[in-house]
């Protein structure tokens, strides 16, 4: 469980910059930004990056260990916030959405802790494995805002800076705390192929349906949260401490169900556990439209946070009973890919739909996504039991 542990931390310390910048990307997006379309850009970008680093992040560490990868990429994260914060001095917003796309990047080294923790301990311990490292998650809820609060003031000449320079030292921390990692089975210098090739385990109708729940879990997700800052303090009027406290709940909302939804596996079984989750973001999406007050807000990004670890916690425990040893790198490269791929697609959409549309346009294709993604649990039910049995 050590290596469980560090990742947890780790996890805290790095999912901060990903809050800072859902945060503070809109906004300064809003300031900076040449045309108002491209407000969301900067949250964006580092989705993007995310997206775009997740076969790399896993065939590097195929190729070089685990504890060297999450070790330089936290460091590459750190380079990247001081070069936030120094575009935020200069005012450029191209500068911006470079070093955001970099913070994004970690984010994909990050997405592989929970594979790391999953490798360290026995397979029938996978769900509270994953759980206990996204428990991390709860800290960065309430890290990430504060630094993005506080540090704005650190630099009096411009807003904001100071909050990326903090992050760097954040970054910093997390690197120290991954040197403790100890790597696990052989996963630097394989140089055979073993295993069956990829196109056969994606193959397999387990994999596609563990692939596209995680897909939509982030994907409605991503597309609600980028849009929230941006409507609350843009279009309402809401203070930036009032954005923060709703997304810190929101972010509280998708990790503190980590201390149970291990055992919730465990005792209903996967199939229940994923269904409650996709049941709550559709409620999620439904107090969303319409919304009119403060609290409907709180509720509707609260049950947001709750539906997607239900859904993705779930959905990784059902890809990691789809592949062999010898075949995880491949099949958690491709599953990351299209998942972040889709996270990517939500977060470029979020300010188009938000801007051209309406608020509740961005809800209604949550619900539209989530509807589809129910009649597909229901038909995969049997399935699922065959390969995770309750």
């Amino acid at each position: 469980m050590r290596n469980v542990l560090i990742l947890s931390i780790a996890l805290a310390l790095a999912m901060s910059g990903l809050t800072i910048v859902v945060l503070l990307g809109g906004i300064l997006g809003a300031e900076l930004a040449p045309i108002p379309i491209l407000t969301t850009l900067p949250a964006a970008s580092m989705i993007v990056g995310l997206a775009l680093f997740t076969l790399p992040a896993a065939f590097l560490m195929k190729a070089i260990g685990r504890r060297i990868g999450f070790v330089a990429s936290a460091l590459m994260a750190g380079l990247a916030a001081l070069l936030a914060g120094y575009a935020i001095g200069q005012g450029s917003f191209v500068l911006l959405c470079v070093a955001t796309f970099f913070i994004g990047a970690q984010g994909a080294f990050v997405q592989q802790y929970r594979f790391g923790a999953i490798e360290s301990v026995a397979p029938s311990q996978a769900g509270r494995a994953v759980s206990f490292v996204l428990l991390g998650g709860i800290a960065a809820g309430f890290i990430g805002p504060e630094i993005a609060v506080r540090g704005s003031v650190l630099v009096p000449e411009t807003a904001y800076v100071g909050s990326f320079y903090a992050l760097a030292a954040l970054y910093l921390l997390a690197a120290v705390a991954l040197l403790f990692y100890k790597e696990q089975r052989s996963t630097s210098g394989e140089t055979t192929e073993a295993g069956r090739p990829l196109r056969e385990v994606a193959a397999q109708p387990s994999y596609r349906m563990a692939v596209v729940f995680a897909a939509v879990s982030f994907g409605v997700m991503t597309l609600v949260m980028t849009a929230t800052p941006v409507y609350l303090s843009g279009a309402l009027g809401y203070s930036l401490g009032t954005t923060s406290n709703i997304i810190k709940s929101h972010i509280a909302a998708m990790y503190i169900p980590s201390l149970f939804t291990g055992f919730l596996i465990d005792r209903f079984g996967l199939n229940r556990v994923m269904m409650g989750g996709a049941l709550t973001l559709l409620a999620s999406t439904f107090v969303g439209v319409g919304a009119a007050s403060l609290l409907a807000y709180y509720a509707a990004l609260i049950l947001l946070g709750l539906g997607w670890n239900f859904l993705f916690v779930g959905a990784t425990v059902l890809l990691t009973r789809t592949y062999t040893p010898e075949e995880r790198f491949r099949a958690q490269a491709l599953n990351d890919f299209v998942v972040f791929g889709a996270q990517a697609i939500a977060s470029l959409s979020a300010g188009a739909v938000l801007q051209l549309v309406s608020w509740d346009a961005v809800n209604l294709i949550g619900f539209a996504l989530l509807v589809f993604t129910l009649g597909f649990l229901v038909w995969g039910q049997r399935l699922i039991r065959a390969v995770v049995p309750a």
